[in-house]
């Protein structure tokens, strides 16, 4: 029987479920493959997401709620504080999205906490050799929910101040209509940096996460449970946290394409 060594072992748990669009085969290579198990565990927790908070929605009691209820509600109210305190224009959109990304992205990391090995092997008695665990760890969704928000800040930076004012805007700030050349510069690196953060910081984030876990998963057995539980408790603030930070930037980038700096720096 062979064994695997340890780079083997790494490498295998590094490697996506992948299917080729153009050969429509798996396991290709090249721009058009497809990360099945990413797409199918993000699509998979966003419906259970909705679902829930729908099941909740329809039975909720106004006397003496449940538990899943209280926590929805509890949820809800956080998140609807936090759009209030730092958005600043007015939108029906804003605090659903930021509800809708704070859930899913904390599910998605919260994936990263099922022992390495479980879906791996559990997969591998249907032929499924190759399956990641957390979306999140893969660059393409990341990079992928950073340009849905790219997009929505284009959207608002035109509908709020249209071709017109939006013109301006890049034309004259901050440096002031001489500077024009600059200006344009500088905001054309400010809104292309912006989705790069956003979704690298998470990956960066929960790749760490991911690969630490699987190094954890090659020690012996009674020095798992010790330095992997610790490693647990203190990922899952890291999970919270970059999940918090995505709905946060989110929100921030969303209210500053609200403002308009034009007239302050004429």
């Amino acid at each position: 029987m062979s064994t695997q060594s340890s780079a083997d072992y790494v490498q295998h748990h590094l490697e996506h479920l992948t299917f080729n669009l153009k050969t429509f085969s798996f396991h290709g290579q090249g721009f058009w493959n497809l990360n099945l198990d990413t797409f199918f565990l993000s699509l998979v927790l966003g419906i259970g997401f909705l679902f829930l908070f729908r099941w909740v929605a329809v039975s909720a009691q106004a006397g003496i709620p449940g538990k899943i209820q209280n926590f929805v509600e509890i949820l809800i109210e956080f998140v609807d504080k936090t759009v209030k305190e730092s958005f600043q224009g007015t939108s029906q959109l804003i605090a659903p999205l930021a509800l809708t990304i704070f859930v899913w992205v904390f599910l998605m990391n919260f994936m990263d906490l099922i022992p390495v090995d479980f879906l791996p092997t559990t997969l591998s008695l249907f032929g499924i050799t190759h399956f990641r665990s957390v979306p999140t760890a893969d660059p393409n969704a990341t990079f992928g929910m950073s340009i849905a928000v790219f997009c929505l800040i284009i959207y608002y930076n035109l509908k709020i101040k249209g071709f017109k004012g939006l013109g301006k805007e890049m034309l004259i700030t901050p440096f002031g209509p001489y500077l024009f050349p600059i200006n344009i510069i500088f905001r054309l690196l400010e809104e292309f940096v912006r989705p790069i953060s956003l979704s690298l910081r998470l990956f960066g984030n929960l790749f760490a996460g991911e690969l630490i876990f699987i190094l954890v998963a090659l020690l012996p057995w009674w020095i798992q449970w010790t330095f992997g539980g610790v490693w647990s408790i203190f990922h899952i603030l890291i999970i919270v946290i970059q999940a918090f930070i995505f709905m946060m930037l989110t929100i921030v980038y969303l209210s500053m394409a609200h403002e308009s700096h034009a007239e302050e720096a004429h």
